[in-house]
């Protein structure tokens, strides 16, 4: 998470010394960002009664909480596409000296740790379903919620950031 975070504050670090050159173009966020942002944030809560109801050794809550929190993730990325076809739809593209280009690197990017995260989830809940599980060992649970919950707030920093700048 740490390299992530040093990954993502040299996006932002560039992102501000090149908004004050003087041929750049700023762009409107797209609403959908704000859309997705609400399934990010329900998906933070599923993910974190999943791994409660893990601890409480009540599989048949943990796995659909955990398939929830997939869905709600997958929610985010198939929005944040949308977004990112809104944006080229408006004209904003790679091209010119403007916000465009770090909007699709940073939210890409964003996206990308995103559906890394659904992976995990998918895996967790084959295991769930299919895996015999005599001991209950919640610290792989606990450490997707952490990574779930990072990429969360790694995602209202950036929409704040890019709403702001």
């Amino acid at each position: 998470m740490a390299s992530i975070i040093m990954m993502f504050a040299g996006l932002t670090s560039a992102y501000i010394v090149k908004s004050n050159t003087p041929n750049w173009e700023t762009i409107d966020t797209p609403q959908l960002f704000i859309y997705s942002t609400l399934c990010l944030l329900a998906s933070s809560l599923t993910v974190q009664l999943a791994l409660r109801a893990f601890k409480q050794r009540d599989m048949g809550r943990y796995r659909a909480l955990l398939i929830t929190t997939a869905v709600l993730g997958l929610a985010f990325v198939v929005l944040q596409y949308f977004g990112f076809r809104w944006m080229w739809a408006h004209g904003v593209s790679f091209k010119g000296a403007g916000q465009g280009q770090f909007l699709y690197v940073i939210v890409g990017l964003h996206a990308l740790h995103v559906i890394g995260g659904i992976v995990a989830l998918v895996i967790m809940g084959i295991q769930a379903y299919f895996g015999s599980r005599r001991n209950y060992n919640s610290i792989p649970v606990e450490v997707a919620a952490t990574y779930w919950h990072f990429v969360d707030a790694l995602w209202l920093y950036l929409l704040v950031f890019l709403v702001l700048m």
